[in-house]
């Protein structure tokens, strides 16, 4: 049997299509969630029309959204001790239909790392890791995910890379590499990328994401990020998506009169269904996401990825440019964003079937 052991919101998202890939099959793959993040997971599952978690590690009547770094330890010591616990009977439910036991994980959270400790050390099952090999080059930046990747490569088995990039990343690593040739985020995209915004757009907009704590946590960084993204408002809307930790730092700084309503537009972060068709119709992007980068490339969009490193490809060939947090960079971007758009290549790729088809010859499913 097959378990994804997952964490947050955007692993379900990029792992849903690998999810209903290998059900078309006729296995009745397993959702175990670690609970890392728990806003909005409900209404996540629903739109990607995925099962309830069939097991979870942190006890649902006992899980919180994990938003600070000091909450990490007691979260950690919480999913070790439910899957030592329930070790025998995690166990037996990986080898109840007869097949090898794996479980599956994905990325670069705190679940990735904890989730193949857990299926290869507790539950001596295989492990494979969906989107391996990305790397930024720095253990430091961005932090913890970088860490996080490496010491999931050390654990699994099976290294599902996105790109040969990735794949040449894990020459040196144990257990086989396959090259899916794209994220499975252009799959998860094709569930959603058609559908109706929820709300009205300006004819012709951009859009900003900006959100990570390296970056908001800098009153100067953030402010100048937000101040470039007014000036460039008067020649075209910008709509910012900001979560509530973001919109309190605005009230914070004192930044609150940058937005107008009408040309630099303040709304509340959305589901990733709700987000996509606004993100596929914008003109270009800027944002601190690296599953956006991704995804912005896939389309074709411009974007900018205003961070000091990226663990994606940036730069000629792809609609991305790194600004390594500094102004500049940012302000060119916006002055001639169109000179990035891409071709799209949202009929190459299909990575799900790929990881599916790979499982399948196994024996997994």
């Amino acid at each position: 049997m097959i378990s994804f052991i997952l964490g947050t919101t955007a692993e379900l998202i990029k792992i849903a299509p690998v999810f209903h890939a290998i059900a078309e099959r006729g296995t009745k793959p397993q959702i175990w969630f670690t609970a890392q993040h728990v806003d909005h997971v409900a209404e996540t599952l629903d739109d990607l029309r995925l099962p309830e978690p069939a097991v979870w590690l942190v006890p649902k009547e006992q899980a919180v959204h994990i938003e600070r770094p000091a909450q990490v330890p007691g979260w950690a010591a919480t999913v070790l001790r439910t899957a030592w616990t329930r070790r025998e009977e995690l166990r037996s439910i990986l080898t109840d239909d007869g097949r090898p036991p794996l479980v599956v994980v994905h990325g670069d959270t705190f679940t990735t790392p904890y989730g193949a400790l857990i299926g290869k050390r507790i539950l001596k099952a295989r492990v494979a890791h969906v989107e391996a090999g990305c790397r930024s080059g720095s253990l430091l930046s961005p932090l913890p995910e970088e860490l996080n990747r490496k010491l999931a490569a050390k654990i699994v088995d099976l290294h599902f890379a996105p790109t040969a990039r990735e794949a040449h990343n894990l020459r040196n690593a144990r257990g086989a590499v396959v090259n899916t040739g794209a994220n499975t985020a252009i799959d998860a995209m094709r569930l959603a990328i058609d559908a109706e915004p929820t709300f009205e757009l300006p004819a012709e907009f951009g859009l900003a994401t900006l959100h990570r704590f390296e970056l908001v946590s800098r009153a100067d960084k953030y402010r100048e990020a937000l101040e470039l993204l007014k000036k460039a408002s008067a020649r075209m809307p910008i709509l910012y998506l900001a979560g509530p930790p973001e919109q309190d730092r605005i009230k914070q700084y004192g930044l609150e009169h940058l937005f107008d309503g009408e040309r630099f537009i303040l709304k509340p972060k959305l589901r990733y269904l709700s987000f996509l068709p606004i993100m596929a119709r914008a003109k270009f992007v800027v944002t601190d996401s690296g599953g956006l980068q991704a995804e912005c490339d896939y389309l074709g969009v411009p974007c900018a990825i205003h961070r000091e490193r990226t663990e994606g490809a940036t730069g000629p060939g792809t609609a991305v440019v790194l600004t390594g947090m500094d102004g500049g960079k940012l302000e060119a971007f916006l002055d001639d964003y169109e000179s990035y758009r891409t071709p799209s290549k949202m009929d190459k790729f299909h990575p799900s079937t790929i990881i599916a088809d790979t499982l399948a010859q196994l024996g997994y499913c």
